[in-house]
């Protein structure tokens, strides 16, 4: 067997239902010379057994448990600190990697000398049968990786700043020795602040339009994603929206934030604003509504400019 040269780390926790199609995708890669740390977060249900399946049958795999749950972010983190590799990637265990993800990405990092490259990817939604679907890559993405740019940076393709999340890249490990990112531990929506940090302190980025990763919106509404009506949530929601722009001013990169508050107010602030329109917790519109007037703020766009806005957040009562 190949001597690895990239580690994927799979966090889980009370995934069965799905772990054994994120792990047979990692089975199903062209390019064969990487090892997997799969962390299981403390599961109640069969997502260790899945996980200990694997490395009964392919040595490719190492399982880690955590005795209490800690959450993705801890989970992320443990496995990056046993990554020995080159490169780094990223899998959540209900979701499914693209057969030639892997090949694609150290192909195009050993090419180029690159810190990190950045796929697009797409949403697995609920079929009627009871199944699951890939759709279509969505014009946010394609506008973070089409087309194909090679040792780039955020000055000079801005619009990456939209890709934020963790399994939609692979990286060189020595950027996360070398700056010491970690992902935060204890809240939600935890890879967009990395994200940003990431962009911002490559030396050069590599985006490629191929699709790497399907991304799954669970059937029965459990994923994070889908649970934005709660205040907590909301709360990690925009912090992490809010603290992705703070590293993208820390480091100057006014081009990146333009171009994120565009998307964050085209993809984000819409069904935000439905939801806070009938919420029962007058704090959820007064949160949604200050972290608006931030944007604004950041942007220097005066209260008006958008008349559709406007009348959105007045209806919510955001004001």
């Amino acid at each position: 067997m190949s001597r690895p040269v990239i580690t994927v780390v799979v966090p889980g926790f009370d995934v069965a239902e799905f772990a054994g199609e994120a792990v047979a995708s990692l089975e199903a890669q062209e390019m064969t010379a990487w090892r997997a740390v799969l962390v299981d977060d403390a599961s109640h249900d069969a997502t260790g057994a899945i996980f200990d399946e694997a490395v009964a049958r392919d040595a490719r795999f190492t399982v880690v448990r955590h005795r209490a749950r800690r959450g993705l972010g801890a989970a992320r983190n443990t496995g990056l600190e046993l990554a020995e590799t080159p490169f780094l990637a990223f899998l959540d265990a209900d979701d499914r990697m693209t057969p030639s993800a892997l090949g694609r990405w150290t192909e195009t990092l050993e090419r180029t000398g690159s810190d990190l490259v950045a796929g697009a990817y797409v949403r697995l939604r609920p079929t009627p049968a009871g199944g699951y679907a890939p759709g279509p890559v969505q014009p946010w993405v394609a506008r973070s990786t089409a087309p194909a740019r090679e040792r780039v940076t955020l000055r000079e393709h801005p619009d990456v700043s939209g890709n934020i999340v963790a399994w939609s890249k692979a990286s060189r490990t020595a950027l996360w020795r070398r700056t010491g990112i970690r992902f935060p531990v204890g809240m939600a929506y935890e890879d967009q602040v990395v994200a940003q940090q990431l962009y911002t302190r490559a030396r050069s980025f590599d985006v490629i339009p191929d699709v790497v990763v399907e991304w799954r919106e669970r059937a029965d509404g459990s994923s994070i994603t889908q649970r934005k009506g709660t205040l907590t949530i909301l709360r990690d929601y925009l912090d992490a929206l809010g603290g992705g722009l703070d590293v993208l001013d820390a480091a100057g990169h006014s081009a990146a934030i333009r171009s994120r508050i565009d998307l964050i107010r085209q993809l984000d602030l819409p069904p935000l604003i439905e939801i806070a329109r009938t919420h029962p917790d007058d704090a959820y519109r007064r949160h949604l509504g200050a972290f608006v007037r931030a944007l604004d703020e950041r942007m220097s766009v005066p209260r008006g400019t958008d008349d559709a806005r406007e009348r959105a957040l007045d209806a919510a009562r955001l004001w």
